[in-house]
């Protein structure tokens, strides 16, 4: 077992409505005693669909030592409660832009014969990315699954929190065929878990290149050594270009 994004809930906020049961397809929460319970780790993908759905602010993503998530057994789980649930669980997928649980997923129904949904209608919407957009989510490194597929052989923007807010011209200059991952090195207290979290992609995740962006002030100058920190532990040697963004919104 490893460390990795699996849910986690709160018993004594829990009411026992059921309701995160029923937005969970993979099925890996049911309602025992009158409290929801994770009943699985094998079906827990950790994208934590589950979180909107309860009212009371219950659950939430941690991370922890948990068996690794199956595709191929939560499909076993999933087909035998019919076409509805395989066609939450697809959308579901791609709506966390997991290109590679997806494909895992077409590639058990394929194999063992059974009927591919059509979800062109639930996919339908400019606010929903598909397999093939640059965009991601979350975009929050300490929300981030390190495992998460569209970071696969992509070109990462990394970036403060307050450039993208600091420079008009953000998304046209930075963003385009790039995954960005924001955070602060001044306000957010968990810096470590972030260079390890961050050491993980570097060495896992075929990292094509990496778009360092942050603010002129000196505190903002821990997003590159964040950074340095976790290539040196990856041992990986990823090209690496960085642009600052001064505090009168200008690139430097």
């Amino acid at each position: 077992m490893g460390k990795r994004k699996i849910i986690s809930i709160k018993e004594d906020l829990c009411n026992g409505c059921g309701l995160c049961a029923k937005g969970c397809p993979e099925g890996a929460l049911k309602i025992i005693d009158g409290k929801a319970r994770l009943v699985s780790e094998i079906y827990c993908d950790g994208l934590g669909a589950c979180i909107g759905d309860c009212p009371l602010g219950a659950i939430e993503v941690e991370e922890r030592e948990a068996q690794e998530y199956s595709e191929k057994k939560t499909m076993k789980n999933i087909v035998a409660k019919g076409e509805n649930t395989i066609k939450a669980h697809l959308v579901h997928l791609l709506q966390h832009n997991e290109v590679e649980y997806f494909n895992q997923a077409l590639k058990y129904l394929r194999e063992n014969k059974i009927p591919v949904p059509d979800i062109t209608a639930e996919m339908a919407g400019p606010s929903t990315p598909f397999p093939d957009s640059d965009k991601s989510w979350p975009v929050q490194l300490k929300l981030l699954n390190p495992k998460a597929g569209f970071l696969r052989n992509s070109h990462l923007l990394i970036a403060a929190d307050c450039t993208a807010f600091s420079y008009g011209d953000f998304h046209r200059d930075f963003m385009e065929g790039k995954v960005p991952v924001i955070f602060c090195p001044k306000l957010d207290s968990e810096v470590d878990k972030y260079i390890e979290k961050l050491t993980s992609i570097f060495k896992d995740m075929d990292i094509e290149k990496i778009t360092m962006v942050r603010m002129e002030v000196p505190c903002c100058g821990g997003v590159g050594s964040v950074v340095e920190k976790a290539l040196d532990l990856s041992e990986k040697e990823i090209p690496v270009e960085e642009f600052i963004i001064s505090i009168t919104g200008d690139v430097k």
